[in-house]
């Protein structure tokens, strides 16, 4: 397999892992059920903006795939749509973003 097959490989399944993980916290603090789960998704985001924020917003994995490859388009290192690609930071953002502040309301409240 070729280097940057297995880099797009990787990165995607980490992409989808991270759907679950911010998926599952929406869900849970939609439908309060605020357990231990939140928290863990809680910090696994965190951890993760901590390693964009380490390599200049870049994923990791992006900084390794430009060793083969100088393509410009979005998603030449991940299986995703070019449009997802591009886009990817700022709707998970704002999909992390609304699920703190309903944890902060549902806290709030209770």
């Amino acid at each position: 397999m070729k280097p940057l097959t297995l880099i797009k490989l990787l990165h995607t399944i980490i992409w989808v892992f991270f759907n679950v993980v911010l998926f599952y916290l929406l869900y849970a603090v939609i439908t309060n059920r605020i357990d231990h789960w939140v928290w863990i998704c809680i910090g696994l985001v965190v951890l993760e903006i901590i390693t964009l924020l380490v390599f200049k917003w870049f994923c990791p994995l992006t900084v390794w795939a430009r060793k083969y490859s100088d393509s410009s388009r979005h998603n030449f290192d991940i299986y995703l749509p070019e449009w997802l690609a591009k886009h990817n930071k700022l709707i998970y953002g704002i999909l992390f973003s609304l699920s703190l502040l309903i944890l902060l309301v549902r806290l709030l409240l209770t």
